[in-house]
C-alpha cells in the first residue's frame, strides 16, 4: 500500500496543495510544507484514537458516512474554484476537534513554527484538508473493503508504512507529546525545529523531519 506522504508527489497531490495554497493564501511551498508534516501527524492521531473498540468504531462509522466516501476526490476542480465553501471547512474543523482535542493549537503552533508561517495559516490550511484526508480514508475504506474496527487501525498503519522507515512512526507519536506532560512545542523544539536546515523539495522536508 503506497503512503500518505505518496499523495502529495501525485498529480492529485500537486493539484490539492495547488487549490489548498489558494485558499489559504500561502506559497505552494509553504503548503506542501504544512501538509507533509501535518497529513501524517493527523493519521497517527487517529490511529491513536482508533487503538480503543470506541475510538475505531467512532472513526469506521464516519467514514462509512457519504460525506467522507471519497467523493471530495472526485471533482477537486469544483472544490477550489471560486474558493472553498465554509461548510467544507466547518466540517475540517469538527474534525480537526476530534482528532486532535486539547493538542490541536498546539499541534498548529509547532507545525507554523516549523514551516515559517503563522499558526493561524496553518489552522487554515488542515481545515481545508481534514476533509481531504477523510475523503482518501472513506475511498481506501471502500476499496479494501473494510468494515471492522482491527480493519480500519490495519489501514491507518499501512498508509503511514507505507511511505516510513520505523523511526517515522516513532517521531509521529512522540510529537503529539513525548513525554506525557501535554507540552507538544517543547518536544517538537527539541526534535524537529532544530533538526537542521530544510532543503528543497518533499524528501527535504522529510529528511529534516526525520533524521534522513
Amino acid at each position: 500500500m503506497a503512503g500518505i506522504l505518496d499523495l502529495l508527489n501525485s498529480d492529485m497531490g500537486k493539484t490539492i496543495i495547488s487549490g489548498v495554497a489558494g485558499q489559504s493564501k500561502q506559497s505552494e511551498s509553504k503548503t506542501q510544507d504544512v501538509l507533509t508534516m501535518a497529513l501524517p501527524v493527523l493519521m497517527q492521531a487517529m490511529k491513536r484514537n482508533a487503538a480503543t473498540p470506541q475510538g475505531a468504531e467512532g472513526l469506521l462509522g464516519a467514514l462509512n458516512n457519504s460525506k467522507h466516501d471519497g467523493s471530495i476526490l472526485d471533482n477537486l476542480g469544483n472544490l477550489f474554484s471560486g474558493g472553498v465553501d465554509d461548510s467544507v471547512t466547518h466540517e475540517g474543523d469538527k474534525i480537526l476537534n476530534h482528532v486532535l482535542g486539547s493538542k490541536k493549537a498546539n499541534v498548529e503552533n509547532a507545525i507554523g513554527a516549523r514551516a515559517g508561517i503563522d499558526a493561524g495559516s496553518v489552522a487554515q490550511i488542515l481545515k481545508v484538508a481534514a476533509p481531504i484526508l477523510m475523503g482518501v480514508l472513506g475511498k481506501q475504506t471502500r476499496a479494501q473493503n473494510v468494515n471492522s474496527t482491527s480493519g480500519i487501525e490495519g489501514l491507518l498503519g499501512g498508509l503511514l508504512s507505507g511511505n516510513s522507515k520505523e523511526n517515522e512512526q516513532s517521531f509521529l507519536e512522540s510529537i503529539l507529546d513525548a513525554d506525557g506532560d501535554g507540552s507538544i512545542i517543547d518536544d517538537v523544539a527539541g526534535m524537529v525545529l532544530n533538526s537542521g536546515k530544510k532543503k528543497g523539495g518533499l524528501g527535504g522536508i522529510l529528511g529534516g523531519l526525520f533524521g534522513k
